[in-house]
């Protein structure tokens, strides 16, 4: 049956898609000439500066109004620095560094380097208050546990964002730091009253909303006393009732991926989640990274599908197009007016590591990194010492197939300095480190989400606050191996 074209216009005005390779195929820039909303870049679409500059103008030479968006948190989420990691502090070392004016100032930086290659919506900051040590997904993407400190980072950075013209998006509402499922694999339940959600989780919103956010990113999570069974994502009470009626939003509201299964599984399939999502009260679609023209035409067939049988009010879906139209009326892809200086991220990373016990490596070390596995949110981004350090013999162990006299055997007189991303997560880790520390010297470096647990012996224990380039350079500076 053929699609209403007048419809399907309207629906691809509210999608925000995804291509693969570093080069849009002729079906994107054909999409974006029929008024598709945009496309969001992931790292298999970055090669380098230049060529993600030519992409996002090929894509403005089909339709200027086009908005190109992507995931630049700095720290541990990064995809313009995919291939080293990013030369920021993520939000957990800005939040522990706990100087606003160095958050504002960072995340400036990375709004000029975004406009410069043409990206006009940052799909950040991370606004969630992490208030679990396990939390698998949020993290170091965090600014901390404490909702005063969150909500006070969190303006400075959609403020800095914002100065380049790059619309900031304070993400993932109504908050996703107290959830131990990751919403790409499952629906995560937060099952807290409503009183301590407001208390605890959405004042950092609030502070987006006050200093003036363009987007706000749904979560797919489910809040029970709030949303029901299903997530944030397809909750009107969540979306329109909270979000613009409670804490007065009014611009554009994205939803995390429609492919997570946090929300596809609910809905059926990624296309069958995009009526509920406009339902509830979203205005752009991002659709998720596996994306090709059949999905995107199934996704606009089942808005309109859903305008047609009287699911979805066609006036609801013309809201969220213009709204998001004047989204991308706001945004301006200009050239920095001045440079980024090279040592911003490098000095804040360095100023936000916190050091217990004597952190100066005395003599050669070995360097154990202990394999740590990444969340679909960072994927796969180099980290650690390696880059940083010249002359020292490091090695890469899995904790949980790896003992200690094999360690101790292979470092002889050499003290031992331990890497680690998370290590009270990793199986066997916090053991093989304790057995370690009673028998060698022994430094601990926490580059993930630092927990209460402290091994005894060690002679230091050193905590990051993320795994990104400037973070591991901050951390070789301490030890004194750079």
């Amino acid at each position: 049956m053929a699609i209403d074209p007048a419809l399907r216009r309207l629906a691809l005005r509210t999608l925000l898609a995804a291509y693969p390779g570093s080069t849009p195929p002729p079906w994107a820039v054909d999409l974006a000439a029929e008024g598709l909303a945009g496309y969001t870049l992931f790292g298999f679409n970055i090669v380098d500066r230049d060529q993600v500059a030519a992409s996002t103008a090929a894509l403005r030479a089909a339709n200027p109004a086009v908005i190109v968006a992507i995931d630049e948190e700095g720290g541990d989420v990064t995809r313009l620095a995919h291939h080293t990691g990013s030369p920021y502090p993520g939000n957990a070392a800005l939040g522990a560094l706990d100087d606003v004016e160095v958050t504002r100032a960072v995340y400036r930086a990375i709004g000029a380097e975004l406009a410069e290659v043409g990206v006009t919506v940052d799909l950040a900051p991370t606004v969630d208050v992490n208030t679990a040590d396990d939390n698998p997904i949020i993290g170091t993407r965090s600014f901390g546990a404490d909702t005063a400190r969150v909500a006070a980072h969190t303006g400075a950075a959609v403020e800095g964002l914002q100065e380049s013209r790059v619309a900031a998006c304070a993400k993932h509402f109504p908050g996703h730091g107290a959830t131990v499922a990751d919403s790409h694999l499952e629906l995560p339940t937060v099952d807290v009253p409503l009183a301590l959600l407001r208390e605890r989780d959405l004042p950092p919103f609030a502070a987006a909303v006050q200093a003036g956010t363009k987007a706000v990113m749904t979560a797919h999570i489910r809040v029970p006393e709030l949303t029901g069974d299903g997530p944030a994502t397809f909750s009107r009470a969540a979306m329109h009732d909270l979000l613009r009626g409670e804490l007065g939003f009014s611009g554009v509201l994205i939803t995390d991926a429609l492919e997570m299964k946090g929300a596809a599984v609910v809905a059926g399939g990624t296309a069958q989640a995009a009526p509920l999502a406009l339902a509830a009260g979203a205005d752009l679609l991002c659709i998720g990274a596996d994306v090709d023209a059949a999905l995107v035409e199934e996704s606009a067939a089942e808005i309109v599908a859903a305008i047609k049988d009287g699911r979805l009010d066609a006036a609801r879906v013309e809201e969220a197009a213009e709204r998001t139209a004047a989204l991308a009326a706001w945004t301006v892809p200009t050239a920095p007016t001045e440079p980024v200086p090279e040592s911003l991220g490098y000095d804040a990373a360095r100023r936000a590591v916190r050091v217990e016990g004597d952190p100066l490596v005395v003599g050669v070390p070995l360097v154990v990194e202990l394999a740590a596995t990444s969340s679909i949110a960072e994927g796969r981004v180099p980290w650690g010492l390696r880059p940083h350090v010249e002359g020292v013999e490091q090695i890469r162990a899995v904790a949980a197939s790896t003992g200690a006299d094999d360690l101790l055997a292979r470092a002889g007189d050499r003290p031992i300095v331990v890497v680690a991303r998370h290590a009270h997560r990793l199986a066997n880790a916090t053991e093989l480190i304790e057995a370690l520390a009673a028998r060698h010297q022994v430094t601990v470096v926490e580059m993930g989400w630092p927990s209460s647990w402290r091994p005894a012996g060690v002679r230091a224990f050193v905590t990051t606050y993320g795994a990104s380039h400037a973070n591991g350079r901050a951390a070789a500076a301490v030890l004194g191996l750079r």
